[in-house]
């Protein structure tokens, strides 16, 4: 008989060989099999054809199986494959699916050759930063009370760097900067942190910076503030024209270059401590402040600005935008990013000069002197006006930035499946969603991810966790899988400790007190265990280690509580984090769900040397489980240690020896607690 749970391949180092194989190279695929007498197939397709079916061999034994190998010659193009296993009386088939009865497109397995993903990239621990939100490190730079008027009001300095944000906190700055990040350089380092990703920072209007003044600059209210005015905008007037102090920050030479090159210091000093950082690119729209099209007249008279598009026709910048009407000056009619005046879109099929501009910022901020280490692009499917362009566009970004820095990553922001843009010539990877963050949320919480509803049919449920992730993990090839961001919060959802409430709302509705109320750590402690041990680099948003809560946007977006911290979630972030990094099976390793149930998740992690069982228990309730821990190829020779233990209470990493007996592991797990399970091999390595 064949047994279907010891079938296992995937295109990690251990099954195939080499993981990211370049074109026209040979690649060795493997499949692990049962022990017994099986005939094995390999079946490859170029395109919509399949080509010759492999006969794979015996290679090598083990205790509980056997390895098949075949090897596929590879030409320039995608391959994919599936494997078929007979035993004479019956013929199974393994895809990305697992074990199955007939083989589906959608879940073979993929090889691009010449795909290859930074391997610092992979499994790396990413800390996201809000900048204007997580330290103030230099008071002269702060956007100032009426310094410009915006979206309906004046800025404003927040009085109190723990206040909540506003209802409506665009137009609200605390002071967050480059500076504050250097300063913290030391925490971040201490917690384990290997990249930073700062969303936006070139100059723009707005605390999120999502809406770009000026590609070419860092904002000054986040680096230097050399040369100033004293003038803010008179009380009633509402014409940026006369926004004085505004116009002077942000145009002044001196100030931009300085800010350029605080930046490259804090690139280069960010290195010198182990950390790259990645930069937020917004290429799909731009702001109506930029100064491409200068809708409020902040570059109006100032030297080395060209003419906005808005006020003339013969503007450098007029194709740069779609404007429906010959109406100048003062021609509204651009066409705005889902209506927004505040967002004009840019008309990339309007003018190869803009292409040429954006390919060109794509390079120069991962060039020297500033390095940058990889973009994060903001809403990247939408980027031009058709599906074939923007498959276009981003094909050539992809080697403008490679040229440049072939070490950059390039991930994108992008709900849903994205595998027509994850073929090898485009992005890298992407902020993962569907293959992490929601199916995860659903099952600890029962909670969407901006908290504005709840499921209790997936609050739960083992079963859908596992046929969301299956699904969702198949559009992603491997090179992909393991950089994705695997983020538990962000800038744009709730944060995760307050989905643990179940309160279905928003700060508008409920107040931000009800964000805080009712939190379950414990959960947070289980999420931030598979977040830790799932394949992909953990992302970690600002303050989530120290406990910060927060309905969405803009509630999402508090300052980091410095001197308010939970110390205890900050030691269970480091300690996890410290396990995660300690073990290359946790970063590259393959993957494999062993069991579901109600309220309870089983996998492992495992490569040749180490092996893990990372076990949930999300009930009120104590659990006794059998895992099938022969699977990942545990044996009852194998002593296991307990490396953490979490519950609701806090967390433990004392060890506890553990053996299995006929291949299964027996474990009572205590109520709303998860715990990581290794063999022991030699010395373990130090957390």
């Amino acid at each position: 008989m064949i047994n279907k749970g010891a079938l296992y391949s995937d295109g990690t180092k251990d099954y195939r060989i080499p993981a990211e194989p370049r074109e026209f190279e040979t690649v060795k695929i493997r499949l692990r099999t049962g022990k017994g007498s099986l005939r094995v197939s390999l079946h490859p397709f170029t395109g919509a054809e399949e080509t010759e079916v492999i006969r794979m061999e015996r290679a090598e034994e083990e205790d509980y199986f056997d390895y098949y190998e075949g090897m596929i010659k590879l030409t320039d193009q995608p391959v994919r494959y599936y494997f078929e296993i007979e035993d004479g009386e019956s013929v199974c088939y393994y895809t990305k699916a697992g074990a199955v009865d007939k083989p589906q497109d959608k879940f073979f397995f993929n090889i691009t050759p010449g795909f290859q993903t930074p391997e610092w990239a992979k499994g790396a621990v990413i800390y996201q930063i809000y900048v204007d939100r997580f330290c103030n490190g230099d008071a002269s730079n702060d956007v100032e009370n009426r310094e410009y008027f915006y979206v309906g009001d004046y800025v404003k300095k927040a009085e109190d760097w723990y206040q909540y944000p506003s209802a409506v906190g665009i137009r609200e700055f605390y002071g967050g900067d480059l500076a504050g990040i250097m300063k913290k350089l030391g925490y971040l380092k201490d917690l384990g942190v290997e990249v930073l990703y700062l969303n936006p920072i070139f100059v723009s209007p707005s605390n999120h910076k999502y809406d770009t003044q000026d590609y070419d600059y860092i904002d000054p209210h986040f680096g230097v503030i050399e040369e100033d005015c004293e003038e803010a905008m008179p009380e009633g007037v509402y014409d940026n024209r006369q926004a004085y102090r505004y116009k002077k920050r942000v145009t002044s030479r001196v100030n931009l270059e300085k800010s350029n090159e605080l930046f490259a210091k804090l690139v280069a000093l960010a290195h010198e401590n182990g950390m790259k950082v990645i930069l937020d690119g917004v290429f799909n729209h731009c702001g109506s402040f930029h100064k491409w099209l200068d809708r409020e007249g902040i570059y109006e008279g100032e030297k080395d600005f060209a003419v906005g598009a808005y006020w003339e026709k013969i503007s450098p910048y007029r194709d740069y935008f779609n404007f429906q009407e010959e109406d100048w000056p003062e021609n509204k009619s651009y066409d705005g990013w889902w209506g927004y005046e505040t967002l004009p879109k840019l008309n990339y099929e309007g003018s190869e000069k803009l292409q040429e501009e954006i390919l060109a910022i794509g390079a120069k901020w991962v060039s020297p002197p500033y390095s940058c280490d990889g973009w994060r692009l903001d809403v990247a499917a939408d980027l031009g006006l058709t599906r074939g362009f923007n498959h276009k566009f981003w094909k050539d970004f992809r080697r403008s930035v490679k040229e440049a820095n072939p070490e950059a990553v390039i991930l994108a922001e992008h709900y849903g499946d994205s595998r027509e843009w994850l073929m090898g010539n485009e992005w890298d990877t992407v902020m993962n969603y569907d293959a992490f963050m929601e199916p995860l949320t659903w099952f600890l919480t029962g909670m969407e991810k901006h908290s504005d509803s709840y499921e209790e049919s997936l609050y739960n449920s083992g079963a859908a966790f596992e046929g969301l992730m299956k699904n969702a993990m198949a559009s992603f090839q491997t090179p992909s899988l393991l950089t994705a961001m695997n983020e538990l919060s962000n800038h744009d959802h709730s944060r995760f400790l307050t989905r643990t409430n179940k309160k279905v709302g928003r700060t508008a509705t409920l107040g931000p007190k009800a964000a805080e109320s009712g939190i379950n750590k414990g959960v947070l402690k289980e999420a931030v265990t598979v977040q830790m041990t799932w394949p992909g680099a953990p992302t970690v948003y600002y303050g989530d280690e120290a406990g910060l809560c927060g309905f969405t946007d803009p509630d999402n977006r508090r300052s980091y509580p410095w001197g308010r911290e939970d110390m205890d979630l900050i030691a269970f972030h480091k300690d996890i984090i410290g396990i995660h990094k300690a073990y290359e099976a946790l970063k590259t390793g393959s993957h494999l769900m062993l069991h579901t149930g109600y309220g309870y998740l089983c996998y492992g992690r495992f490569d040749k040397q180490d092996k893990f069982i990372i076990a949930l228990n999300n009930t009120e309730a104590p659990m006794t489980v059998d895992i099938e821990a022969w699977r990942i190829g545990l044996k009852d020779t194998d002593t296991l240690s307990r490396l953490i233990l979490t519950t609701a209470e806090g967390h433990c990493i004392d060890s506890e020896m553990y053996y299995t007996d006929g291949g299964i592991l027996k474990l009572t797990l205590p109520p709303v607690s998860s715990l990581i399970i290794k063999n022991f091999v030699g010395k373990q390595a130090c957390v």
